[in-house]
Order: structure tokens, then C-alpha cells, then sequence
């Protein structure tokens, strides 16, 4: 009776226009479509993975859409690659190996990216090189440095080409260089010794200005490993595995920082196997920052036997809003705010871990461990911890499976890690973010949703895994 009674309405009203039409307007009813409403657009990113199929094949490159986790290329790199970056745009990826070949790659169009589209060059004969970093300096444009541990130089080649550009002298063992675009200069570290540092290691500020050079040489902790800088280029945060230390950079003043040099790691302490509390050294290996909470996350590996841990450090600077209170607050040089190097907390993870990556909004940090310490997951497996920067726990623990049959093909173990993982990427999504793990040991790239903190899917990679990379956060 509903229905009947909506269309004699429905018909009352039409006629009702009839009778309107015919006093000398014409109308003419209008149908508008209504598109239907599906969930935000993705944005368009994609996952880079290296992987190495054995020390004497061709390396690949394989690049994941974001959006569907689909394979789109999987062209050929150079022989065991070592070490993997990209520019801080998303559009140029580098890769180098041991014996001095570098490659050059555009990932702006992965889908048309082929084998014949990778730019092969070398380094000199001999340099060793072990890792890569590149930065747009303010007055340089792109660069590639590469530590060459053979020569103690860092060999500066042109980003777009690439081409060797000149070699800078560095200390002893050089090991990484810290910049971000923009930057006013980068830091080469080198572990040392050298007459300046004679019992530490060191940082080389190398300016932009061509040719490239060094305006200081600065001491920080004994055997410093790896470095970060934050995004707007005016603290750097040098690593000291050997002291159990992070040395604090003032950038724009080129110098340790005024207030706070340096902030010391809290030792590990654990039981072992037979009930005795050992105490380790806290051994920081690697770090992540975010400017969204100010935040430095300090992945600490302890001796390797025992957890390892995560040091989350407070690193506010003061700022516009702080000017009324605070008269010596320098928008162009800002100084140290309250609390400036505080470690806010000290979360455990898992044994050996070798990397973390911190969500873009500074909510939660990933920790790729070697093996698993909490008792969770199988002996001798590798596992990843998530940890709640609000809270300051440990939010979830996901095990690893690394046996033949548990690997054997993508769904083989679909709700496990694959492998000991060695690196970790994160990015942010709609409805939710994605983290990518791979593995020395497997031959596929495991899919984390950060909503749920579980394991979604495997992608096969021909290949294992030597690092994973995101084109955008």
C-alpha cells in the first residue's frame, strides 16, 4: 500500500508540472547522477626492495605498488649489492656493492622501468665502499657520497648521471655521511683514530660551495656508526656505538651543541640463560627522527646475546610560540627548549636488532630484531617489535619463521615474518599504513598493516633481501 501511494504522489506531482508548462514555460526535468562513494584515492608510492639472488648473479630491483601490493618492474642492478638509497623526493635510487660498482636508477615511472634503464658507473679500484647517502645541500645541488673505507675519502659524484665529482680526504674508516636537502652542510663520520680525535671518532663538515671542502673537524664517541639529521637541517645526531653515546650537532653553528653535546644510552641489563643479571653496553647501531613530536628513536643492540633496546630522546627546539618566555629563543638559530635531550623512555626489543623505522606522526616505532627475546616465538627466529611512542611499550610482537618449508612459498606461513629481518620501511595510507620488511635469508618482502600490527601478505622478490625502501613516507 507504501508503494501505491508514492506513486500517486509521484504522478500528482508530474502532472502538477504539466499544468505549470502549459501556462507558457517549457520545463524539463534534470537528472543528475550521484557518483558512488568509495574509500580516499591512495596516494601513488611504492615500495623499492634490493635483493640479491647469490654473490655471483645480477642483483634485482623490484618495485611494489603501495596501493595493491603488486609487483610493477623487476630489472637487473649490478652483482651483490650491499648498500641501497634514495633522494629525499622519491625519484632517484642508487645502489653499490663492495667491489666499487654503482647504479643509478629514475623511480619516478617504476611500472616502465627496465634492466636497459639502469645507469651502471665505478668507483676507483679498491675504495671499499660501504654505504651511500644523498643530499641536496643548499648551495650544491644533488650529491651522492660514498665512504670509501679504502682511500678515507668520500667520493662526491653528481646525482645526476652520475659522474664522479672530486674525492675529499676524511679521517680513518669512514663510514656514513648525515645531511638532509636543504642542509647547510653534511657530516662524513669516521671512526678514526686521527692526530685531531686521537682516542675518538670524528665528524667532517663538508660545505656546498664547489668544490666541496671541509670547514671543521669535529670529536665525538668512540666508534661512530650511523647519524641523522632532523628535517629542517639544524641538529645532527651522530651515533657512537663504541661509548655508548649520541653526539649532538648545532649545524647552523657548525659545532658540538652548546647545552646539550652529547647524551648518554642507558646500559641493557638482563637475565641469561642460567639466571645471572648481566649488564651490557648499550651499542646504538641505528636511529630514526620525525618532526611532528620531536622525537629520536635509538636503536641500541646491547651485546648481540641478550634484548636490545629503544631509546626514545625528547629533542624540542625552541620556537615562535615559546618568544614572549623565552628572550633568547633565535627563530634562525634556535636554541635547545626544556628538555631538550631527556630520554623519555627505554622500551626492550628483541636480541640483535639491526634497524627501526618510526611512523611519519611519531605514534609507533618497528624494530627488525635477529632473533626473539621475549619467549614468544620459536627459538632462534627472527621477530619485529612494535612500540607505542605514546605509551612507551611494547604494542605487539610478530614472529619470524625461517625453516625451508615454513618459507617455501608466499602463503607458506601467511601470519609470520619471513626470515631474520635486516630492514624495515613504513609509510602511511589510508585506511591504514603499510610496513615493509625484508630479509638476508628469504626470498620474499613480508606486508605489516600498522591497524592491526599483523601480517598481511609476502611478495615474491627472486632475490634476498639487501634493503626495502619507500618513495614517500
Amino acid at each position: 500500500m507504501a508503494h501505491t501511494t508514492a506513486r500517486v504522489s509521484g504522478l500528482a506531482a508530474l502532472s502538477a508540472v504539466a499544468l505549470i508548462a502549459g501556462c507558457g514555460n517549457t520545463y524539463r526535468p534534470v537528472i543528475s547522477s550521484i557518483n558512488p562513494v568509495g574509500p580516499a584515492g591512495q596516494p601513488t608510492k611504492y615500495a623499492a626492495v634490493v635483493s640479491s639472488p647469490s654473490a655471483t648473479s645480477p642483483g634485482l630491483l623490484t618495485a611494489v605498488d603501495f596501493s595493491g601490493d603488486t609487483v610493477l618492474s623487476t630489472p637487473q642492478i649490478l652483482t651483490n649489492p650491499s648498500y641501497f638509497a634514495i633522494n629525499q623526493s622519491g625519484t632517484e635510487g642508487y645502489v653499490v656493492n663492495a667491489a666499487g660498482s654503482f647504479d643509478d636508477f629514475a623511480l619516478s615511472n617504476p611500472t616502465s622501468l627496465l634492466t636497459t634503464n639502469i645507469v651502471q658507473t665505478s668507483l676507483p679500484a679498491s675504495s671499499n665502499p660501504i654505504s651511500l647517502s644523498i643530499v641536496s645541500l643548499a648551495s650544491a645541488g644533488l650529491t651522492v657520497f660514498v665512504p670509501s673505507q679504502g682511500y678515507s675519502t668520500i667520493a662526491a659524484l653528481n646525482g645526476f648521471g652520475p659522474s664522479l665529482e672530486q674525492e675529499i680526504a676524511v679521517g680513518a674508516n669512514p663510514v656514513y655521511v648525515v645531511g638532509v636537502d636543504g642542509a647547510l652542510r653534511v657530516y662524513a663520520i669516521s671512526q678514526g683514530p686521527t692526530s685531531t680525535c686521537p682516542s675518538t671518532g670524528q665528524v667532517a663538515a663538508i660545505e656546498g660551495a664547489s668544490p666541496l671542502s671541509i670547514s671543521a673537524t669535529l670529536c665525538v664517541g668512540a666508534a661512530p656508526i650511523y647519524g641523522v639529521m632532523t628535517s629542517d637541517g639544524r641538529r645532527a645526531f651522530i651515533l657512537n656505538s663504541g661509548s655508548g653515546t649520541v653526539s649532538v650537532i648545532n649545524v647552523i653553528n657548525n659545532a658540538p651543541d652548546s647545552t646539550t653535546p652529547s647524551v648518554t644510552l642507558p646500559n641493557i641489563t638482563y637475565k641469561n640463560t642460567g639466571g645471572t643479571t648481566v649488564t651490557a653496553a648499550p651499542n646504538p647501531v641505528w636511529a630514526d627522527v620525525t618532526s611532528v613530536t620531536d622525537e629520536l628513536v635509538v636503536l641500541n643492540q646491547g651485546d648481540g646475546t641478550g634484548p636490545g633496546s629503544l631509546s626514545i630522546i625528547n629533542i624540542p627546539l625552541c620556537n615562535t610560540s615559546t618568544q614572549p618566555s623565552n628572550p633568547s629563543c633565535n627563530t634562525t638559530n634556535p636554541v635547545d627548549a626544556v628538555g631538550f635531550g631527556s630520554i623519555v623512555a627505554t622500551v626492550p626489543v628483541g636480541t640483535h636488532p639491526t634497524m627501526v623505522a618510526m611512523l611519519h606522526d611519531g605514534s609507533q616505532a618497528y624494530v627488525v630484531n635477529q632473533k626473539d627475546s621475549t619467549g614468544q616465538c620459536n627459538a632462534g627466529e627472527g621477530s619485529v617489535t612494535v612500540v607505542n611512542l605514546v605509551t612507551t611499550v611494547v604494542q605487539a610482537t610478530l614472529c619470524g619463521i625461517s625453516t625451508p618449508a615454513g618459507i617455501a612459498s608466499v602463503n607458506a606461513s601467511p601470519t609470520l615474518v619471513y626470515g631474520h629481518p635486516n630492514s624495515v620501511a613504513v609509510t602511511t595510507g589510508t585506511p591504514t599504513g603499510k610496513v615493509y620488511i625484508t630479509s638476508p635469508d628469504a626470498e620474499f618482502l613480508t606486508v605489516i598493516y600498522t591497524d592491526t600490527d599483523s601480517v598481511v601478505t609476502h611478495i615474491p622478490l627472486q632475490g634476498y633481501g639487501v634493503r626495502v625502501l619507500m618513495t614517500s613516507p
